[in-house]
């Protein structure tokens, strides 16, 4: 036994022997140089284009299995023109051969400078990163699933000394949309490499020319790659303006991957990121000093399939938000969400309001064009939504508000606000909206009900005019079509009642009007008083048609008179056809009022613009009034215009007359 042993022993160590001289010797003699035409052929045969690798190619055995090349290039496939697919400057790789027997790797170099990948759609819409696959004839076999556990490294260890891609670069091309995105400097370094280890990161590159990095740490993998957990802590800086902390580990990335990542946005600048860019802010807002100011930070956990955010806060300005956000099935995202805002002046990020009479304001006015792009309402048609918006206090179109309360619902592009609810103003607005995508135009439902609105400040701030005083109450359903302002008008269809409790209305004495057509249209006294028009109560029914409202008879209380009102308002070109009629008169007289009101009882006539309604007495109402009392005769007419009240009118007077006369 001694015998075999030693003999065994021997043996082995001759072939030992002779191994380390084959490592050693055969590389000396063998030129891999005179094999360097035979493996470009095989390689352009397998992957069917183009392949050469320069002359400086060597390669060694022992003590490290050794390769090393440069000027690598594998062209594009056919049909593509332009730079090759692949290049490479150089490149250097060892490994020790011995550990290998035992499922060891044991790295010491592996270096890989300028390399250059060009990925290109051609305008067929065919890409150059597909090889041909190996026609055998026979099919495919599916591999047999591996047992859990099983999956990971088929290794027991990994170290790897030094690991340096150098100067890289990415060319992206998409021929069909005329996209290109260029990546270069691309740098990466290693350290630490290895299983048992955090593996330190750090990547560099610039992207269209503005630089992109990424440093930390990954790791330890440990030897089942794939079934354990892996820590992750890294920063990823952008622009030299956006610095983003990423902590927390990744869970089984082989098998079944999921992660829990806590994420930290230092605060940034939109408008410095545009800037680097060296693009325009893509938003037009009435506040040039907003979305200067941007930081955020949540916890974000899930699989490829599925992701919560949780602890979610971000600071826009001086607005901060929490948020808690949950999303299913991409394909056709179910999106639940909660979010909460302290407060936020909207009038800040709105484009600012064009002038009056400027040529944005005309523009506005003009009829949208046949020929406007349709918008694709598809993902909206696919998402499901769940959740709901607060607010604190907000401000949106001068009007201020408190505890907005959203609750929103939908699916197959159809969505709900219900309840929508709000304090403003003194009083309350609830209701719900409906929202519907499902065809090419998209259409609205509104339900509104306001209670104890205090008009007079609402108007003011919204409007920026003093007019109205009053508590309002309305109830109205509206609903529209389109996306602009000018279908949303043309569209509008509905109907409601606004009423309005001891208010006034300032800058116009109704009674006055029907009553002295001197003093009432145009002809105030210097320094008088403004006029007005107390009332008890103000009720509006409307009536809206494409666009057209409609007021069948609004009515009036007010101490010294009683009014009713009937016409229309064009929202589309903005414009009013109002008449008001007087219908009783209080008598006055020892009640406190100083001003003379007693005179004719003339109608009053609204006309012009939105912005600038026109008052006017309607003259033929007032004199077939006086016809009908008998005042046909030359004498009565000449007193008629004799007075005050009409003088002023005297020539159009003087043509109804003639037109009244000779229906007589």
């Amino acid at each position: 036994m001694k015998g075999i042993l030693k003999w065994a022993a021997v043996v082995t160590v001759v072939l030992l022997v002779l191994i380390v001289a084959v490592l050693l010797i055969v590389p000396r003699f063998i030129d891999v140089k005179h094999y360097r035409p035979l493996i470009e052929k095989q390689v352009s045969k397998a992957t069917g284009r183009s392949f050469t690798i320069g002359e400086d190619l060597r390669f060694s055995l022992f003590p490290w299995a050794g390769l090393s090349f440069s000027d690598l290039r594998m062209g594009n496939p056919p049909g593509f023109a332009g730079d090759d697919f692949v290049t490479v400057g150089s490149f250097e790789a060892r490994v020790r051969l011995i550990p290998l027997l035992f499922r060891e790797i044991e790295v010491q170099r592996f270096v890989l400078k300028k390399p250059r990948i060009v990925l290109v759609r051609n305008r067929e819409g065919r890409v150059n990163w597909e090889f041909p696959r190996e026609k055998t004839g026979e099919p495919a076999k599916t591999a047999p699933p591996e047992e859990a556990g099983e999956v990971g490294l088929p290794v027991k260890s990994l170290e790897v000394g030094e690991f340096d891609i150098e100067n890289g670069t990415v060319l992206l091309a998409d021929r069909t949309s005329g996209l290109e995105k260029e990546i270069t400097d691309i740098g990466l370094v290693l350290e630490n490499l290895s299983l048992d280890k955090a593996i330190g990161i750090s990547l560099s590159a610039r992207v269209d020319g503005k630089p992109v990095s990424v440093k930390g740490t990954a790791g330890p993998v440990g030897p089942g790659l794939g079934n354990g957990t892996i820590p992750v802590n890294i920063v990823l800086a952008l622009l030299d303006e956006i610095n983003v902390a990423v902590k927390g580990e990744i869970e089984n990335p082989a098998a079944d991957p999921r992660f829990r990542l806590a994420l930290n946005g230092d605060r940034f600048s939109p408008r410095r990121v545009f800037e680097a860019l060296g693009k325009p802010f893509p938003v037009n807002t009435a506040d040039p000093g907003v979305l200067s100011g941007v930081s955020f930070a949540a916890t974000v956990q899930g699989s490829p399939d599925a992701v919560d955010v949780s602890s979610g806060t971000i600071v826009l300005d001086d607005t901060t938000v929490n948020f808690s956000l949950k999303a299913r099935e991409f394909s056709r995202p179910d999106v639940r969400f909660d979010f909460h805002l302290d407060k936020i002046d909207l009038d800040r990020y709105l484009p600012p309001r064009p002038e009056a009479g400027s040529d944005k304001s005309e523009e506005s006015k003009k009829p949208v064009s046949a020929g406007e792009p349709d918008i694709d309402y598809g993902p909206l048609r696919r998402l499901v939504l769940d959740g709901q918006l607060r607010v604190d206090a907000c401000k949106g179109m001068g009007a201020r508000m408190e505890d907005l309360l959203v609750e929103i619902r939908g699916k197959n592009g159809v969505f709900h606000a219900d309840p929508l609810q709000v304090s403003l103003y003194g009083g309350n607005m609830s209701g719900e909206k409906t929202v519907d995508v499902q065809g090419r135009v998209p259409k609205a439902a509104v339900r509104l009900s306001v209670k104890g609105v205090q008009a007079g400040p609402l108007l003011q701030d919204v409007l920026k005019k003093d007019f109205l005083e009053g508590m309002a109450t309305a109830d109205l359903k509206i609903s529209l079509a389109g996306v602009t302002a000018a279908q949303i008008k043309k569209s509008l269809n509905g109907e409601g009642m606004v009423t309005f409790n001891d208010g006034a209305v300032k800058g116009i004495d109704l009674a006055a009007m029907a009553r002295n057509v001197k003093t009432a249209f145009g002809v105030e006294a210097s320094g008088g008083p403004r006029p007005r028009t107390d009332f008890a109560e103000v009720t509006v029914p409307f009536t809206i048609t494409d666009g057209l409202v409609t007021v069948p008879g609004a009515a009036m209380k007010a101490p010294f008179i009683r009014l009713e009102a009937a016409g229309k308002a064009n929202l589309v070109d903005e414009t009013l056809d109002f008449r008001v009629v007087p219908k009783a008169v209080a008598t006055i007289k020892g009640q406190g009022d100083e001003v003379a009101r007693s005179g004719l009882l003339v109608p009053i006539l609204v006309s012009g613009t939105f912005a600038k309604p026109v008052f006017m007495p309607d003259l033929k109402s007032l004199l077939q009034q006086e016809i009908d009392k008998g005042l046909l005769e030359k004498e009565p007419v000449k007193k008629l215009l004799e007075k005050e009240e009409v003088k002023q009118f005297e020539e159009p007077v003087k043509t109804l007359l003639k037109d009244l006369m000779k229906k007589q």
